[in-house]
């Protein structure tokens, strides 16, 4: 009787030809999610009285340290031996349809990104780097959640096997069991952090310590996602030998500055905002 629950998923990844250009789902959801990130920080620079000319400079730096830093990381932590082992492979570090992207390199990216973009524009715009951070997390919770559902259409990172009657089975990947959806599972669980960082935004502002929101962030965020790894398949072969995958090893220093910027949020408790709000 269970069995017949199952999904056989064989979605085609690839939404429409432009001509010889195919367009991917997960093109599409990924711009989504910048594009939606946009209109937040274009409401929360109009809340607190910042500059929306900061609004451009802001987007370009996200997409560019994004895409650098998830190709960088992917290339780095999961297959140096292929991409630093050959020239062919090292090329293929500039072709990022050829391989994958991870959201830890995205994550030290926008972490960098976003140091500098503070210090360049920050002093002049009343806002410095956790205030940023603060308002980012919310926009890259949404934007992950988005992200994760274009995994879904790629047939890509799913978990182990399962029982559960909302098992599926990835045909195109020429799966016959039923697997966790993994990706279903974290596109809800940052869904759900970003409605509840939102709200806090909207409700508690005024009563928010600075760093509160970037440590509840990474704390929820990593933490889930350091506990969902335990029902993934190894994305690479080396992977399979270790207690904690690199995933996991990678979202543990996330999820420490997340409980650590709480602590101090709630210690030092710096107001939130950059200056007196507009409405």
């Amino acid at each position: 009787m269970l069995e017949s629950l199952y999904i056989h998923w064989d979605v085609n990844p690839v939404l429409m030809h432009l001509g010889p250009l195919p367009i991917r789902w997960y093109s599409l959801l990924f711009v989504g999610g910048f594009i939606l990130g946009w209109y937040l920080f274009k409401g929360f620079f109009k809340r607190e009285g910042v500059s929306p000319n900061l609004l451009d400079p802001l987007l370009y730096t996200l997409l560019i340290a994004t895409i650098v830093g998830a190709r960088l990381g992917h290339c780095l932590f999961y297959q140096p031996d292929y991409y630093f082992g050959s020239w062919q492979g090292f090329l293929e570090i500039f072709q990022p349809w050829k391989g994958g992207l991870a959201s830890h390199g995205g994550a030290i990216a926008l972490l960098l990104g976003m140091w500098w973009f503070s210090r360049k524009y920050g002093r002049a715009n009343g806002i410095d780097f956790l205030w940023i951070m603060d308002r980012l997390c919310i926009a890259v919770a949404f934007a992950g959640c988005m992200i994760r559902l274009g995994n879904l259409f790629n047939s890509e990172i799913y978990g182990d096997v399962t029982s559960l009657p909302w098992g599926v089975v990835f045909d195109l990947r020429g799966e016959t069991e039923p697997k966790h959806p993994t990706q279903i599972y974290e596109a809800l669980a940052y869904l759900a952090l970003g409605f509840a960082m939102l709200a806090l935004y909207r409700r508690k502002l005024d009563s928010l310590g600075k760093g509160f929101l970037f440590g509840m962030f990474l704390t929820g965020c990593f933490g889930m996602r350091f506990l969902i790894e335990f029902i993934k398949e190894p994305q690479v072969e080396f992977e399979k030998a270790m207690l904690l995958d690199m995933g996991q090893l990678l979202s543990i220093p996330f999820i420490l500055a997340g409980l650590a910027l709480i602590v101090f949020s709630l210690v030092a408790h710096k107001p939130a905002t950059a200056r007196s709000e507009k409405l």
